[in-house]
């Protein structure tokens, strides 16, 4: 006789994933959604290498320290490679890898369905909010 059917839809899949890929799914998705992240993958995946005082230019809001702390960040996951150039005063540069391009097209979903469902959603915060 075949299990019963579960409620979830994702259960039987989340019972197989490796605890490894769980807890690096959960790290990413940590990562992705700080707004920080999110901002530099999309500058970088437009302009492709910058430099940092030119990558601080297009993220509006973000102060150096930040921008410092997201880049090094990125940089140990493998998402960009940071460049240093041999010269004075010393030229540094931002790209991002193939990794942190599928990362960002991966991502590009969440802004589709943000696209999609916007009008629904206020209507429903609306509704909710006049409770």
């Amino acid at each position: 006789m075949p299990p019963a059917p579960s409620a979830d839809p994702l259960a039987p899949a989340l019972r197989e994933v490796d605890p490894a890929v769980n807890a690096l799914v959960m790290e990413l998705i940590g990562r992705v959604a700080d707004k920080w992240t999110m901002a530099v993958l999309e500058v970088l995946a437009e302009a492709g290498t910058l430099r940092f005082s030119r990558l601080a230019d297009q993220v509006p809001g973000i102060s150096q320290k930040m921008l410092t702390q997201t880049l090094r960040l990125m940089e140990r996951d493998g998402l960009l490679t940071r460049t240093v150039h041999p010269v004075v005063p010393p030229r540094v540069e931002y790209r991002l890898t193939d990794l942190g391009l599928t990362l960002g097209t991966a991502f590009c979903g969440v802004w589709t369905w943000a696209e999609e469902n916007l009008a629904t959603i206020n209507a429903a915060r609306a509704a909710f909010d006049a409770r």
